[in-house]
């Protein structure tokens, strides 16, 4: 464990960050659960709705630095295209 003030205030930090970064990338996950499991009810507006919460979500995640911004991409694209095909 950290000896110094300011290390022990950074490694409090540091715990707050992993919590909040956490909570994101879960909600990332359920997210994109719920526009793959929308793929197979075949309903395109509801598929769209549940993309476009999604959407921002990640991006909120890629903007507060929980996931990278290149990586929130890439999960938008992929979901994109699931929701494409199911437009089809």
């Amino acid at each position: 464990m950290a000896n110094h003030k300011s290390a022990l205030k950074h490694a409090r930090q540091d715990e707050l960050k992993r919590l909040r970064n956490k909570k994101l990338k879960t909600r990332i996950k359920k997210v994109t659960k719920d526009v793959r499991l929308s793929g197979d009810e075949s309903q395109k507006s509801n598929a769209l709705n549940r993309l476009n919460i999604a959407k921002s979500v990640i991006d909120k995640a890629a903007k507060k630095g929980a996931i990278h911004r290149k990586t929130a991409s890439r999960k938008i694209s992929r979901l994109s295209k699931v929701v494409d095909v199911i437009s089809t």
